[in-house]
């Protein structure tokens, strides 16, 4: 174990891991672009979804379900399944971060909307705001910690899964991982998980650090009984 230790700690420090195509550096930004792109998307899908179905109360039962069955997918066995279907791209990878990351915005989003106070959507309405004012007036501001929350969780799940880029030959972090299984490196695949851990963790300690600058003035939605 102290050998492995050691021999991560001289792979994470030497200059030449972090030169090159197949450098740290190099394989960090793809593995952020894999990841911050999919959830640029996941939210692009979800958040309106989310907004629509917690304003109007109309179709939460399907989309919840939806959301869940797409948090239930294998996530290489999609990535397979579509990369027989379109081929060798980034396609495959895409589509299966975008799915992972779907039901975390959903259901952060339709429960932040739900737990805005009813009177607060009423006295909106009294004062003659129309449906798309209260949404985007009243009703998303107070809901907007609890959509953070959600959007956070979805980051730090796709970080964590954006690996699988390096299952169809593609780069990112989880090219350390493959390769260093390919040819029993255990050093090489420790690193490559230590840095994505590593991501992680740094993410989501910005993103909540984030949230709470953001927000530590502002009172909780108060939930329903």
């Amino acid at each position: 174990m102290y050998e492995l230790l050691k021999g991560l700690g001289d792979w994470l420090v030497g200059a030449e891991q972090w030169t090159g195509s197949d450098g740290i550096g190099h394989r960090l930004a793809e593995h952020l672009q894999y990841s911050l792109l999919a959830t640029l998307v996941a939210a692009a899908i979800a958040l309106p979804v989310g907004l629509l179905i917690g304003h109007t109360g109309r179709g939460a039962f399907v989309a919840i379900n939806l959301s869940s069955f797409g948090r239930a997918l294998p996530t290489v066995g999609l990535v397979v399944l579509v990369f027989l279907a379109s081929g060798l791209s980034m396609w495959p990878v895409y589509i299966a971060l975008v799915a992972l990351a779907v039901p975390s915005i959903v259901t952060n989003t339709y429960a932040g909307m739900t737990a805005v106070d009813p009177e607060v959507r009423d006295a909106a309405r009294g004062q003659g705001m129309r449906w798309y004012q209260v949404l985007l007036q009243v009703e998303l501001p107070l809901a907007l910690p609890l959509i953070m929350t959600g959007l956070r969780l979805a980051l730090i799940q796709v970080v964590a899964t954006a690996t699988i880029a390096a299952y169809v030959s593609f780069g990112g972090l989880g090219r350390y991982v493959f390769d260093g299984l390919a040819q029993r490196d255990l050093v090489q695949v420790l690193g490559g998980a230590v840095l994505v851990a590593l991501v992680a963790v740094v993410l989501d300690l910005a993103l909540s650090a984030l949230q709470r600058v953001l927000f530590r003035h502002r009172p909780a939605p108060r939930t329903q009984a």
